[in-house]
């Protein structure tokens, strides 16, 4: 029974593991080798003129007058050379962004904000590599902006500001936390925009629009806000992470469209109150948060413009109308920055938004995840180091389950107490296997024995595994997050290799086709896999070779598939083995069984095995 229970156990454990590998590791890879080619053919596209895409409302008449879908990005009409960044910032008037957290620029020329850097995020680890760019304007490499104004009814002749349109700007000169900044622009037809932008400490943008009429008839307008993205950004390509068109739509939940499924559907629109709508990255995101109240029409959409592709999410708001020298305000907000989980959180409180954690991907297990990440963050700003955070949250969760555990391993402990007896049975009654099974269960009662007890510690580990490989893999304050020595990213890779002989050679096997990415073997992983095999040895041998020698083969395989995973997942799952070994132990010698360890050890390195 013993032995054919954790045959069983093993063989499932090895399919979760074999299932999560390819999963989380071999299909990502594909899909990062498959991103890298097009990324690179998208990279000869633009050494050539190439035409760049604008975001020109545009709208359809509807039979009520109003327009029937928000703006969308409208098709060049000359063919424009990609510049540099800072050539393009540099062409034309702008307002300065200076902020604690965000540095950048305003655009004067259509009042877009298109120029964001996230000044304390870095690309790399070194802390002199460059900021990270959010926002890039029209004409770059990569566009990325927001943009907002107004929408005439259908028919009207109304001029309205758009993206050629240039703003003059009033009072301060640059856009702090402290000092807001205020453009306007008359259209000459008796209307004159007034726009006043301001900006908190982190990563929120406040626009405010008044519109003042002095003209001879009412005026009705319709408020608009859009972020735009031109370019199949480059993804990480992970199933368990959505990187896209994102947005809580009133009681339409949760909508998440990945590139491939909006260029799919072109795009799709709903009509919505207490809505948010986006694009999010990984680590970053930018969206529109219009007054929770509101009723408005949100889209998504997919448009190519010549060879490139532009994304777009835009909401049209019900529509304002502004009397005879009277003026009628419109306000909404943008997020556009970091995904922190108290910034987030808390914009989420103070705005009043509908779910807007749900910016952060916490997945299906959210109820388990989340948790998690809240340990893990609360030992940190005690300790100081989310490496010490994680072990201490696996001593915590050790604890939390030790009562359930102590009865699984004494449980395993009193079956083994009592293998003599059971073999004795196989010896009493060779050809009566009812008969074996029924003074087995006998034994077990009187023992208090549950035969399935020890497959409890393991079981429990799985959801918290995929938990916590969630938490170290979408929060941003795991990025960058390092441990000890050489792990400078608890979110990355173990950058040690055993088959460069952890940097003795100066070439990275990983990079040789078909078999390179088999080739990832830091020193962690092997202290994780070495933990294992301690753990595997903890329990007798079993009698079936077959069940030896999955037993035996086990840790390899694991250490070889857990390899590519977070470092800070493979500490914990070293550390989680470590505790195991030392909390089994004690509570099989408590019970009376003996611990097999080091005469298990003794047999492999060829030495004899006591019997008992």
């Amino acid at each position: 029974m013993l032995e054919n229970r954790n045959t069983i156990l093993a063989v499932i454990l090895s399919g979760l593991v074999l299932l999560a590998w390819q999963y989380f590791y071999n299909i990502p890879t594909m899909e990062k080798q498959r991103a890298a080619q097009q990324a690179e053919l998208a990279q000869k596209q633009a050494a050539s003129p190439a035409p760049t895409p604008s975001a020109t409302p545009s709208t359809t008449p509807s039979a009520s007058g109003a327009p029937s879908q928000a703006p969308i990005p409208g098709a060049p009409t000359t063919n424009v050379p990609v510049q540099n960044r800072a050539t393009v910032i540099a062409a034309g008037p702008r307002v300065k962004i200076d902020t604690p957290s965000i540095s950048g620029s305003i655009a004067l020329t259509g009042a877009r904000i298109d120029d964001v850097a996230l000044v304390k995020y870095r690309e790399t680890v070194d802390p002199k590599s460059p900021a990270i760019e959010l926002f890039s304007p029209s004409g770059t490499k990569e566009p990325f902006y927001a943009e907002f104004g107004f929408v005439p009814a259908a028919g009207a002749t109304t001029k309205m500001p758009d993206k050629d349109t240039v703003w003059k700007q009033e009072g301060a000169n640059t856009l702090t936390a402290t000092t807001p900044v205020v453009l306007t622009w008359n259209n000459g037809q008796g209307l004159t925009f007034k726009r006043t932008i301001s900006i908190d400490d982190k990563y929120l943008f406040t626009i405010k629009d008044d519109v003042s009429n002095v003209g001879d008839a009412p005026v009705t307008l319709y408020p608009f806000g859009l972020i735009s993205r031109h370019g199949t950004p480059q993804v990480s390509g992970y199933y368990i992470l959505h990187e896209g068109l994102i947005g809580v739509l009133g009681d339409h939940g949760l909508q998440e469209y990945g590139y491939k499924k909006i260029d799919e559907a072109k795009a799709v629109e709903f009509k919505a109150t207490n809505a948010w709508l986006g694009i999010t990255d990984k680590y970053w995101a930018a969206t529109l948060l219009p007054d929770p109240k509101a009723s408005l029409q949100a889209r998504y959409s997919s448009n190519l413009v010549g060879t490139l592709r532009t994304y777009q999410t835009d909401y049209l708001l019900d529509p304002i109308t502004v009397a005879i020298g009277g003026t009628s305000s419109t306000t909404t907000s943008l997020f556009a920055g970091a995904k922190e989980s108290k910034t987030v959180d808390a914009y989420d409180k103070q705005l009043g938004l509908n779910k807007f954690d749900r910016l952060i991907d916490w997945g299906w297990f959210y109820f388990i995840t989340r948790p998690m990440f809240w340990m893990i963050d609360w030992f940190f700003h005690i300790v100081g180091n989310f490496g010490i955070a994680i072990l201490a949250v696996t001593v915590l969760v050790k604890l939390i389950f030790f009562p359930l555990a102590n009865k699984s391993y004494a449980s395993m402990a009193k079956m083994k107490a009592v293998q003599p007896q059971l073999a004795a049975l196989k010896d009493k009654y060779p050809d009566d296997k009812m008969k074996q099974q029924q003074e087995m269960m006998e034994i077990y009662k009187k023992e208090k024995i549950n035969p399935i007890a020890g497959c409890l510690p393991i079981l429990i580990q799985i959801p918290v595994f995929f938990s916590l490989y969630k938490v170290l893999f979408v929060t941003i304050e795991m990025r960058h997050a390092p441990f000890f020595g050489w792990i400078k990213d608890l979110s990355a890779p173990d950058p040690t290799n055993l088959f460069n002989l952890f940097g003795l050679f100066a070439f990275d096997p990983t990079q040789l086709p078909v078999f390179g990415h088999y080739l990832h073997l830091g020193i962690w992983p092997i202290i994780m896999g070495i933990t294992m095999w301690f753990q595997m040895k903890l329990n007798p041998t079993p009698p079936d070779p077959t069940q030896k020698m999955i037993f035996d083969w086990m840790p390899l395989i694991f250490t070889f598939m857990l390899a590519g995973f977070p470092a800070g997942l493979v500490i914990y799952w070293a550390w989680n083995n470590t505790l195991s070994v030392l909390q089994q132990s004690y509570i099989m010698k408590k019970n009376g069984a003996k611990v097999e360890l080091f005469d298990n050890l003794k047999t492999t390195f060829g030495g004899s095995k006591k019997t008992t």
